[in-house]
C-alpha cells in the first residue's frame, strides 16, 4: 500500500460500492513512518518525479528514489501476493527495495486505529493537513471490523418453562440454528438482559442509547436464523420492529447501526472507554483485490457508512474461547450468552 501511494502521489476517493471516483482525490505531500532507523518522511521533489526519504529529526536526506521504481515494485509485489499459495512468501526484489528506502516492514506499527499518517493537499478546506488513516486490505483473508472477546458477550434470559431435556439438547448441539430450533420448539425464547462488559455497554450507549437493544436483536437473527449478512439481519429486525419505532419515513435501525460500524472503523474498541474522538482523523483506506488504493475521507461519511453496512457480516467465533453459546442457571433462572464479532465479507 505504501509503495502504491508513493508511486501514484494521489489518494483517490471511493463511492459506496468501492468504485474509484476519478473526480475526487487528495494530492499526497508527505507520508510519515516510524522505522528502525528513526522517524522518516517520504516527500516529493519539486517536479514530483522522485521521492525524497528524509530522517525527520535532522532533516537529513537518506536516499532519492524515482517514482517509477515504486510503481514497478508495487506491481510486481501485487502479482506475487495474488498468486501466492500462503500468507508468507520470500520476495527478494521487494525486500531489497524496502531496505533501500529504509523500511524494515511493509506495515508500520501503530498504537491505535490510525495505521498511516499522510499530509495531503486539501483543496476543499484550503490547507494541507496531516491526517491519520485506518487501513483495510481486501487482499487475502477478510479482516475483522469489530474483534470478539468476552467483552462482546450479550446475555439473554431464557423465557418460558425450561425443561432439563431442552437444556441438555441445546448444549449438546454444535450448530446454533439447531440449538434454537430445539429451544423454540419447546415454546422457549430469549430476552436480552445485558452486555457483560460495562465499558462496551457504555461505549454503545454513547453512540446511541438504543444500540444495545438493536445489536441484541441482530445477534438473535444471526444465531437463531442464520442471518449473518448485516443488511439481511437489519431487514429482518426492521420487519419485526422490536423497538416499536415509527418506520414510515425514518430508517432507525440501519442509521443507528451504521454509526457503530463507522465508530468501530475509526477507533472504538469494546475494551476501552470511547469518547467519540476518532484516531483515524482522515478516514479509511481500502486496498482492493486489484491493488487499487482508495479512501473514504471523513468528508464522504455517507459513502463510507454505506460501504461498511453493505460489506460486513456477523461471525460466530470460538464458543470455548469466549465462553458463550450454552444455557446455564443462576438463582433458578436460565440464561445464554451470544457473542458479537463483525467481519468484512471481502
Amino acid at each position: 500500500m505504501l509503495l502504491r501511494l508513493l508511486a501514484d502521489g494521489k489518494l483517490y476517493a471511493a463511492d459506496e460500492n468501492l468504485n474509484k471516483n476519478e473526480a475526487i482525490y487528495y494530492e499526497i505531500i508527505k507520508i510519515f513512518r516510524k522505522e528502525n532507523v528513526g522517524d522518516l518522511i517520504f516527500a516529493y521533489d519539486e517536479g514530483r518525479t522522485n521521492v525524497c526519504i528524509i530522517k525527520e529529526n535532522c532533516d537529513r536526506l537518506l536516499v532519492l528514489v524515482p517514482c517509477g521504481e515504486f510503481d514497478s515494485v508495487a506491481k510486481d509485489l501485487l502479482k506475487r501476493i495474488t498468486n501466492a499459495d500462503s500468507a508468507t512468501f520470500p520476495h527478494v526484489t521487494s525486500e531489497e527495495f524496502l531496505s533501500k528506502i529504509q523500511c524494515s516492514k511493509l506495515k508500520a506499527p501503530a498504537p491505535d486505529k490510525s495505521d498511516i499518517s499522510i499530509q495531503v493537499r486539501d483543496v476543499k478546506a484550503g490547507y494541507n493537513p496531516k491526517l491519520g488513516f485506518s487501513i483495510k486490505s481486501r487482499l487475502g483473508h477478510p479482516s475483522t471490523l469489530l474483534n470478539p472477546g468476552k467483552t462482546t458477550n450479550f446475555t439473554y434470559k431464557i423465557t418460558g418453562d425450561v425443561d432439563s431435556t431442552v437444556i441438555e439438547k441445546f448444549n449438546g448441539e454444535s450448530e446454533f440454528r439447531n440449538k434454537f430450533e430445539i429451544l423454540f420448539a419447546a415454546d422457549n425464547d430469549i430476552k436480552f438482559i445485558r452486555i457483560d462488559n460495562e465499558t462496551f455497554s457504555n461505549n454503545l450507549a454513547l453512540i446511541d442509547s438504543d444500540l444495545p437493544e438493536i445489536i441484541a436483536s441482530l445477534l438473535k437473527e444471526c444465531y437463531a436464523y442464520g442471518r449473518k449478512n448485516i443488511l439481511t439481519a437489519l431487514g429482518a429486525i426492521k420487519a419485526k420492529n422490536p423497538l416499536d419505532y415509527n418506520l414510515t419515513a425514518h430508517p432507525f435501525y440501519e442509521y443507528k447501526f451504521k454509526k457503530l460500524l463507522a465508530e468501530s472503523a475509526l477507533g472504538m474498541v469494546p475494551s476501552k472507554p470511547w469518547t467519540g474522538k476518532a484516531n483515524a482523523t482522515g478516514g479509511y483506506i481500502v486496498v482492493r483485490e486489484d491493488g487499487e488504493v482508495l479512501c473514504y475521507h471523513l468528508y464522504n461519511r455517507n459513502e463510507f457508512e454505506d460501504y461498511l453496512v453493505s460489506s460486513t457480516k456477523f461471525e460466530t467465533p470460538s464458543t470455548t474461547r469466549y465462553d458463550y453459546g450454552k444455557i446455564y442457571s443462576e438463582n433458578n433462572e436460565y440464561f445464554v450468552k451470544l457473542n458479537l464479532q463483525i467481519r468484512f465479507i471481502k
